[in-house]
């Protein structure tokens, strides 16, 4: 149990939350964990075997507490909002930034600047954890391509100007990282980017876990109350969760592209547990897919320190935590959205 943003996360399974006189009770195995006021909150968030009483969701709806459900790995269930709901008023306002050119650019350019600055950090932790192994002239072009790129998003640019800096930007990482994988293994050789489908093991597993990543993320945002298929740099498309694809340009390359790394260098994965199935397509067995799942939650239950928050927070939660400071930008409350920088 954490509280973030004025937010209570519950992730403890078993757990049990009720109302006594003006506080949220948090039980476990009939003993008291927590007590907060409920004024102090804005919402509750509750993963997997987490209950509540009726008597606190009324509580919480008569006091604008949102309270919101999802599975224990992150999928939205449902959302609990009171009959006076700012629910309506967020989207509204999401809406219309969406719809102003100049406003939907500024955030899209701090989901960017963030993609930028943490692929930059994934080669340059490369280049200190395996010197031996990667070719640090590579690596280096690459990083100092990046950072060109970050200097040019601090000036003010148009949407396509700025989907354009991040086309480029995502070249240059790409062309680095078969530097990043260490692994003594053909199987494994990396020649870029494909997709739909992917047509060897590394983008077969980057494909996958992208996937992981985006459901995680419009799982946050449905949580607050935001619409995930609304985005600012992400066009609007039939069926594409285009803000959830936003946000997760900001984990891409230190939570997705990293543990794709490691299953591959420390040989959790192998090129047996990959086949092709017709027309080029390579897809994972049951046994790799099982494997990758189980170092995704792993990964999830780590813990690191929020750039913003300065507080040690669980990875699973900082797609939620960037949903929460989005939604404040979008109210007001914060005159500019803060994007996640991997340190």
């Amino acid at each position: 149990m954490k509280k973030y943003l004025n937010t209570l996360f519950v992730t403890t399974q078993g757990a049990y939350l009720n109302k006594e006189g003006e506080s949220v009770v948090v039980k476990i195995e009939q003993e008291i964990r927590l007590r907060l006021p409920v004024h102090t909150l804005d919402g509750i968030v509750c993963f997997g075997a987490v209950s509540m009483s009726p008597f606190l969701m009324n509580h919480c709806a008569e006091n604008n507490v949102a309270v919101s459900f999802l599975t224990e790995y992150g999928k939205f269930l449902a959302r609990i909002q009171g009959p006076v709901s700012g629910n309506v008023l967020l989207r509204r306002e999401q809406y219309r930034r969406a719809d102003d050119a100049g406003a939907a650019a500024n955030i899209a350019r701090s989901f960017i600047a963030s993609k930028l600055a943490n692929s930059r950090t994934v080669l340059l932790r490369a280049l200190r954890d395996h010197p031996a192994k990667t070719d640090d002239v590579v690596i280096g072009d690459a990083e100092n391509r990046l950072s060109q790129y970050i200097q040019r998003l601090k000036k003010p640019q148009a949407a396509e100007s700025l989907r354009g800096i991040e086309g480029e930007a995502a070249a240059s990482y790409f062309s680095a990282f078969p530097q990043l994988i260490t692994a003594d293994d053909n199987a494994f050789a990396f020649t870029g980017r494909n997709r739909r489908p992917p047509l060897d093991p590394v983008n077969a597993l980057l494909s996958f876990t992208y996937t992981l990543l985006v459901h995680d993320c419009r799982s946050a945002l449905e949580g607050v109350g935001l619409d995930p298929c609304v985005g600012f740099l992400h066009t609007d498309r039939p069926g594409r969760p285009s803000l959830a694809l936003d946000m997760m340009e900001e984990f891409r390359s230190c939570l997705a592209d990293r543990l794709v790394l490691s299953l591959i260098n420390r040989k959790q994965v192998k090129a047996a547990d990959f086949r092709d199935a017709g027309s080029g397509a390579i897809v994972m067995t049951d046994s790799a897919r099982k494997e990758l799942l189980t170092s995704w939650q792993k990964r999830k239950q780590e813990e690191i320190t929020h750039p913003w928050l300065g507080e040690k927070v669980a990875v699973g939660l900082l797609p939620h935590i960037q949903s929460q400071l989005l939604a404040r930008h979008l109210r007001g409350d914060l005159d500019a959205y803060p994007p996640f920088i991997w340190k």
